[in-house]
């Protein structure tokens, strides 16, 4: 098992916090956000670990020298999105693959699950999302996506905005996996794709990893939802950040260091 962390992002609503690190060394609670995801990796046996880095990446190199995980960057990350970050690290992409966010703290037992998920692509969808968005935000719709699931948990739509509860039957997180069986086929119908079309508003290069995910669902490629009910966080923010900081011995955020 391999896991790859993208973490080319300029991180811009956490500024001034980032203006000198990448977002993923923005400090919660005196240590690194990607810390925390490392901590994690490690205690579910994962050793095997890839970092994409792009903004301050030199930061990035220096904090993980000591910790035997290795860099690649994205020297395109100014005019790029996730999805050509995550394909930076192509010739990394053998074997079960689990793709992280950098942004993200979780739980191993939310690892756990989607580790031992025998689906060959599948995603981690907070059920009880909306319990974090409502201590993140005062309208957890100015922010959330639709995620709709069929009656054997496969997603069938995910990554729209809306403004109705009802097209949101979870959320999507950021934590993926992709089995070797499939990790082939995935390479290939990336490369596939029209360069040329916008996709979700976005163009090839800053497409969004919802839309990837979709155009998958779209090509007969099933993708699971590896359900969970909390156990993770989101600091995208400012607003994030003072939350967790201010109420980071609360057992919410605690579980999800465990």
């Amino acid at each position: 098992m391999k896991m790859i962390i993208l973490a080319a992002g300029q991180g811009t609503r956490l500024r001034p916090h980032t203006d000198s690190v990448p977002k993923c060394m923005v400090m919660l609670n005196g240590k690194p956000l990607i810390h925390y995801q490392l901590e994690t990796a490690r205690r579910v046996g994962i050793t095997d670990i890839i970092v994409v880095g792009g903004y301050k990446a030199e930061v990035l190199r220096e904090y993980l020298e000591d910790k035997n995980v290795r860099l690649l960057v994205n020297n395109k990350f100014s005019v790029t999105n996730m999805v050509s970050t995550f394909f930076c690290a192509e010739s990394e992409l053998t074997g079960d693959v689990i793709i992280s966010y950098s942004d993200i703290v979780y739980s191993t037992q939310v690892l756990k699950k989607i580790i031992h998920c025998n689906d060959s692509l599948t995603t981690v969808v907070d059920l009880n999302w909306r319990e974090l968005w409502s201590k993140r935000m005062e309208n957890p719709l100015e922010d959330a996506e639709t995620m709709k699931l069929n009656k054997d948990g496969f997603i069938t739509e995910l990554g729209k905005k809306t403004t109705d509860y009802h097209e949101i039957e979870g959320q999507y997180i950021g934590l993926t996996k992709i089995s070797d069986s499939v990790i082939d086929k995935v390479i290939c119908f990336y490369h596939q794709l029209d360069k040329n079309i916008i996709y979700d508003g976005k163009d090839f290069n800053n497409m969004y990893m919802t839309s990837f995910l979709q155009l998958m669902i779209n090509n007969n490629m099933p993708l699971k939802a590896t359900m969970i009910s909390g156990g993770w966080f989101e600091v995208d923010s400012n607003d994030d950040l003072s939350y967790y900081e201010t109420n980071f011995e609360n057992n919410m955020i605690q579980q999800c260091l465990l």
